[in-house]
């Protein structure tokens, strides 16, 4: 009864969430906030209106309360099968994040942007603050993207254009960010918040950060690519099968075709091979037959005897 209940609960999955959770909250407002560099979306927004009340209104609380009337458009709009997990993981960011920056009460004494080096990065080394900034975000979000949440905000206004209009969700995330730093840009200059650095340059800075995050958010979901299928088309099939099978001790499968320009039947051999497997794969193939004609594609992930499964 007990492993049947631990079954039904996704703890693992939560654990993860949070984790993303943290990290995203320490990347947005240990690294990027008093940077004045905006990753977009609905934490962008609440950024430029934590500038614009001259930081009296604290961020997480603020992306918070922006999510809230989204998140009801978007169960209403989309079901209620990304509920809790949306709920739980914004509720968490906006949370660390006022937490890191000793925005609440009590917890003053954290700060943890006014750390030596934090403050050390941003006056010596702006780009690379701005790099830990955007890898902390974008693994974060990959992290909850992978574990089936999702922090609401822009994600959802995507999802409910896309169903409405038709309108592809990417569209609709990079129009809605590059409108909010735009926003925020023209706030950091009407304010002259930055006197060390020009509104513009920030803002560039922030279309950088947008790259380098999505870059990671998909690098995290997809993960690195650790195997390879490689399709053999030689005369010399039978062969070069039994060599696979014996001298790597992996399968292959053999599918029939016809080759066009000669008009000659024959077996395709489909193979998948680690990394480090395909140069000692290569030379065997070339060895039984010089001639061989040999596709090699990328593979994300492998399910089956003899290879790792992705978390």
């Amino acid at each position: 009864m007990v492993q049947k209940l631990v079954k039904k609960l996704p703890i693992v999955d939560y654990i993860f969430l949070t984790i993303g959770a943290a990290l995203m909250a320490i990347g947005i407002g240990v690294f990027l906030v008093d940077a004045k560099v905006v990753p977009g979306g609905v934490s962008g927004l609440s950024m430029a209106i934590h500038y614009l009340s001259n930081s009296t209104i604290p961020v997480g609380i603020t992306i918070w309360v922006l999510n809230i009337p989204l998140y009801i458009w978007g169960v209403k709009e989309l079901g209620k099968k990304f509920a809790a997990r949306t709920f739980y993981c914004f509720t968490l960011s906006s949370f660390f994040i006022d937490f890191f920056r000793g925005d609440i009460p009590g917890l003053n004494f954290i700060q943890l942007q006014n750390t030596e080096t934090v403050l050390d990065l941003y006056k010596n080394d702006f780009l690379f603050l701005i790099l830990i900034g955007a890898t902390l975000l974008g693994v974060g979000l990959g992290i909850i993207f992978k574990f089936k949440g999702t922090t609401a905000g822009s994600d959802i206004v995507a999802a409910i254009l896309h169903k409405r209009y038709g309108i592809k969700p990417g569209q609709a995330i990079i129009l809605t960010d590059i409108i909010v730093i735009s926003i925020a840009g023209l706030i950091i200059y009407v304010k002259d918040l930055s006197p060390d650095r020009a509104a513009i340059s920030l803002t560039f800075y922030a279309i950088f950060l947008l790259f380098v995050s999505a870059k990671l958010i998909d690098l995290i979901i997809d993960g690195f690519d650790y195997a390879r299928a490689v399709y053999i088309i030689s005369d010399k099939y039978k062969e070069i099968t039994d060599k696979i099978m014996n001298d790597f001790s992996r399968g292959a499968t053999a599918i029939k075709s016809r080759g066009l320009y000669k008009n000659i039947e024959r077996e395709v051999i489909l193979a998948v091979v680690t990394i480090k497997e395909l140069p000692a794969l290569t030379d065997l193939v070339k060895e039984v037959d010089p001639s061989a004609f040999m596709i090699i594609n990328n593979v994300h992930e492998v399910l089956g005897e003899g290879f790792r499964r992705r978390i």
